[in-house]
């Protein structure tokens, strides 16, 4: 599910040093302006190491990630820009799995992207833009660069796991998770035999939203179908 990130633990700081300079080279670019080192260095929390943090600048530069004008500010190059768009796009894509599905606080949402960003393989990110219909905004609002998955036409439309209100009438699908916001709907749900796995047909969305397992119908409220997560079966 991850990319292997063993390594030296200074290695692996200098990694993540590089990442949050691009993402800080990024967000300059994004927002019409520059990235100055000094602004970057204090968002690295290196604003007391500037003699590291300058090391680490001057070897992305001899690594092709970054030019440097001035010695004041840094700007991307071809291979800078690309890695720095991968990581973008692991990081919104990750903040919108966290609020959209499982609806966590803005301090948990931050900080868990945030190891996100670092650790997803190119397959699971796809995977989860696949998943989330191929977001175009992240829950602030920006731009979540595309990937690979976005370019197919079909695949944007269709998204893997749907919450089971997309449905409609008719429709056969299998539950996949739920993600309730009162954990004791799980247990009523559970009871009722509404449970990852279960196979389900929708049977009507008005006046009620009413589906079918087996023989039983159940009748369910809007706000519980949103959190019951579903893959629709042909």
């Amino acid at each position: 599910m991850f990319e292997n990130k063993a390594c030296d633990p200074n290695l692996c700081n200098t990694e993540v040093t590089i990442d949050e300079f691009l993402e800080e080279i990024w967000l300059a670019e994004e927002s019409g302006g520059k990235a100055e080192k000094a602004a970057m260095f204090v968002d690295a929390g290196l604003a007391k190491d500037t003699e590291r943090a300058n090391a680490i600048l001057h070897q992305m530069k001899k690594d092709g990630f970054v030019s440097l004008h001035d010695g004041k500010d840094a700007a991307f190059t071809d291979k800078g820009r690309e890695r720095a768009k991968k990581l973008i796009r692991r990081k919104r894509l990750a903040e919108k799995l966290l609020a959209e599905v499982f609806a966590l606080g803005a301090d948990e949402i931050k900080t868990t992207a945030c190891q996100f960003e670092h650790i997803l393989s190119p397959e699971v990110t796809d995977s989860v833009c696949s998943f989330l219909g191929h977001p175009p905004t992240c829950p602030h609002g920006k731009h979540i660069p595309q990937g690979d998955c976005c370019n197919k036409l079909a695949q944007q439309m269709k998204p893997l796991v749907t919450p089971l209100t997309d449905l409609q009438p008719g429709n056969r699908a299998k539950i996949v998770f739920i993600a309730p916001k009162d954990h004791s709907r799980m247990d009523r749900l559970s009871t009722l035999g509404i449970v990852p796995g279960t196979i389900i047909h929708l049977h009507q969305k008005k006046p009620a939203l009413v589906i079918r397992s087996g023989e039983t119908e159940l009748a369910l409220d809007i706000e519980i179908a949103n959190e019951i997560y579903v893959k629709i079966m042909e």
